[in-house]
């Protein structure tokens, strides 16, 4: 067999680009990157990184790592679960390489290994980020012997870390610390939290340095950085659960497993299903691109069926397929085939069978449907956080989450996806602290702004073309309501309007006319329906409002207002900031004094000082933080200077050259099918008996069925095997199977 020698994309060279990294990060991935500088002044630590689904968790972990750890000649090794979780690492490691990071070297190297990817045996004494799949590395841990040797110091990545009570990752994390003296363990999750005491307790053991940093869910979304949640709740009408006996309860309410009996009669009814599918093409225009949390495997077939019945394109992600002639599983080919049709918009509604609630990245997604219910708080906020990736990342501003809610007749704690993030906050309403309170909602609800203006990827024009002051709010109306959830329970829920030059007229409007809205529509209750909501609701924004606005008003905001005016019958309070303060806040006054005087970087230093510092406050309640102030006042500057976005190109990555002898047959066949085919018919072929039917090397069973037989290495690739001819083989399935287990 001739040998060719092909780049491959799972190992190489990373050369730094030297012009400034053009991604900039968001204020809570700087105050991460804080918190992580402070630990690493400890010559050892065990720590957890949380931040939301959504909230730029390996970037914030890469960025730091490229300037804490590989620019100081320290190696990582990064740990993960699924083959999409190792590429995304290794692709931002490569995309970051820029020498504002990257100051004193002027390339890295990095491997990626799994099934999927390289071979442990192949891992190198000179790589310099090892990103690792726990299965590969857990049955190979002595490969890292000679990584390690010499070693005084490394950083290890755990991702999705709420997994990290394994015993597979325990065994790694004690491994690598027998042969290291000093491991800098980070964990990065969405959802530290576990249902159970005792993997609470054992996320404790592992992590003793607790939380280095965290930020909420509902934080990000207030913030803007994610996408805005509307919920919504769609009754199936379907009745389960009577009579349910004691060990289905436990299965659900300990192991958050339904029951097969009860979960196949869920997936089965027809009249559920339809009723899911009609939904999605009633609002199809409002709903968009579309992840479907399905059952089990039977139920997500049904609906993939139903949805392309209706004319929608529609795929399912789903673990099982198997490779024909190499006998490993091969669903991520499929998945990822279909991931990335879902990503080009050639599918419009994906549905999975829990498959995409961790790491993979589609920020077109609008809405997600829950066609599943869940006791599990952590599977709630990955499914949910699915799509809330926010317009500033790519995302969508608004985000849909649909739940189909059966009537179970026994009692059972489903988690409700509103009250998960709703109980992340709450606002209290204190009179004497108050006002100090509603400057720093603002400045909350502010961040997202200040967040594009220095995001260099994100056109920002716009609003940075308007006068700075008017993006500052004149005031906000502050009220409390009963709201009622799907259980009908009641809470108070206190709530702010923030109401800007562009928007002030359109609300006084809107609120003058409440009265008549009122009689019109014949609301003489307290809660008003949804329809009637979103009929008035789309009344108001089409009267008073438009879309282009800067800055602009929220659909949410009119929404609160409508029912506290249901209940209350009267004008929400509105407090006035005084115009002082206001012109206090105007960074371009600021920024305009610094540029005309041309201050040294001591004056300027000493001048923002002074407004930070200042009596009044104002400026730092605003911005909560002295980064955020100061780095918005820098935009500021920047602009009278008339220094715009930097364009440069992306670090140049070198992959490294293997012949076809040193890939894996998965590899070949997915990327090289022509030479797949090849060996596949010469095999075959060579294992065939004088009757013309296939055999198996080890057992001698003969048929004529190739799907019965897998192609195998004699000495398999973990041990130093290469794919050439003499050195595969036929082995029927069983045969393949035993030989698996024994080398395992």
């Amino acid at each position: 067999m001739e040998s060719k020698s092909i780049q491959v994309a799972y190992s190489g060279t990373v050369n730094v680009n030297k012009n400034r990294n053009p991604r900039k990060l968001y204020e809570h991935q700087d105050d991460a990157r804080a918190a992580l500088n402070k630990i690493d002044e400890k010559k050892s630590f065990n720590s957890l990184l949380v931040l939301p689904t959504g909230g730029g968790k390996t970037l914030t972990a890469c960025y730091w790592l490229l300037k804490n750890a590989v620019d100081k000649n320290k190696k990582i090794i990064w740990i993960a679960h699924r083959h999409l979780l190792l590429e995304q690492a290794a692709e931002t490691f490569q995309k970051n390489a820029y020498s504002d990071l990257l100051i004193n070297n002027s390339s890295f190297t990095f491997r990626i290994v799994s099934g999927k990817h390289d071979k442990a045996i192949n891992i190198k004494q000179t790589d310099d980020i090892l990103i690792a799949s726990k299965d590969s590395i857990a049955g190979n841990l002595k490969a890292l012997d000679k990584w390690l040797k010499d070693e005084d110091e490394i950083y290890f990545v755990i991702d999705e870390a709420h997994h990290a009570t394994a015993k597979t990752y325990r065994n790694i994390i004690d491994y690598i610390k027998s042969k290291v003296e000093n491991v800098k363990l980070l964990g990065l999750t969405a959802t530290p939290f576990r249902t159970s005491e005792v993997e609470k307790g054992l996320l404790k053991k592992i992590f003793t340095d607790d939380i280095i940093y965290k930020i909420d869910l509902k934080d990000l979304i207030k913030k803007g950085i994610l996408s805005r949640p509307q919920f919504e709740e769609c009754s199936t009408d379907i009745v389960l659960g009577e009579g349910m006996g004691l060990k289905a309860m436990k299965s659900i309410e300990q192991l958050d497993s339904i029951p097969d009996d009860i979960a196949n009669m869920i997936a089965d009814n027809k009249e559920r299903n339809n009723k899911i599918v009609k939904h999605y093409v009633e609002n199809k225009k409002t709903y968009g691109q579309t992840l479907v949390f399905a059952l089990n495997r039977m139920h997500a077939f049904a609906l993939r069926g139903i949805f392309e019945k209706y004319g929608v394109k529609a795929a399912v992600i789903v673990s099982g397929t198997t490779a024909e002639f190499i006998g490993i599983e091969i669903s991520d080919t499929e998945n990822t085939k279909n991931i990335e049709e879902y990503r080009n918009g050639k599918i419009q509604v994906l549905i999975n069978v829990n498959i995409l609630t961790e790491g993979v990245d589609l920020p077109q997604t609008k809405t997600v449907f829950l066609t599943r219910p869940t006791v599990s708080s952590i599977l709630m906020t990955q499914m949910v956080g699915r799509a809330l990736r926010g317009e500033a990342a790519g995302g969508t501003k608004e985000a849909y989450i649909v739940s189909f809610v059966d009537e179970w007749q026994e009692r059972i704690a489903w988690v409700n996806a509103e009250n998960l993030i709703e109980d992340e906050e709450e606002f209290i309403d204190n009179s004497s602290e108050y006002e100090k309170r509603a400057v720093r909602l603002i400045s909350i609800q502010k961040i997202e702004e200040f967040a594009k203006i220095v995001d260099d990827t994100v056109d920002t024009s716009k609003l940075e073309n308007i006068d700075f002051i008017k993006r500052v709010p004149i005031g906000m109306y502050t009220f409390s309501f009963i709201d009622t959830d799907n259980i009908g329970v009641s809470m108070e829920r206190n709530y702010q309007v923030l109401v800007y030059n562009s928007t002030k007229k359109q609300y006084e409007e809107m609120i003058k006319s409440l009265p008549e809205l009122f009689d019109e529509y014949k609301i003489d209750k307290e809660v008003i329906d949804e329809k009637t909501l979103n009929e008035i609701c789309e009344a108001i924004e089409e009267t008073y409002f438009y879309k282009d606005m800067l800055p602009s008003y929220d659909e949410k905001d009119i929404k609160s207002i409508l029912k506290y005016y249901a209940q209350k019958e009267c004008s929400p309070d509105f407090k006035t900031f005084d115009e002082i303060d206001r012109n206090k806040l105007d960074l371009l006054i600021y920024a305009k004094e610094i540029v005309e005087k041309d201050m040294r970087r001591s004056e300027q230093n000493a001048f923002i000082d002074s407004l930070w510092d200042d009596e009044q406050g104002i400026i730092r309640i605003y911005f909560n933080k002295k980064l955020y102030f100061t780095r918005q006042l820098e935009t500021e500057i920047n602009k009278l200077e008339g220094n715009g976005p930097i364009c440069v190109s992306e670090p140049e990555v070198k992959f490294d050259e293997k012949s076809i002898e040193e890939m894996s047959l998965y590899y070949i066949q997915e990327h090289f099918p022509e030479e797949a085919r090849k060996i596949k018919d010469t095999i075959f072929n060579k294992y065939k008996n004088e009757r013309g039917q296939y055999t198996c090397n080890e057992c001698g069973k003969p048929s004529n069925i190739k799907a019965l037989f897998q192609i195998d290495h004699i000495k398999p690739m973990a041990k130093g095997g290469r794919t050439i001819i003499e050195n595969l083989q036929l082995l029927c399935r069983k045969c393949n199977q035993i030989k698996g287990d024994r080398y395992e």
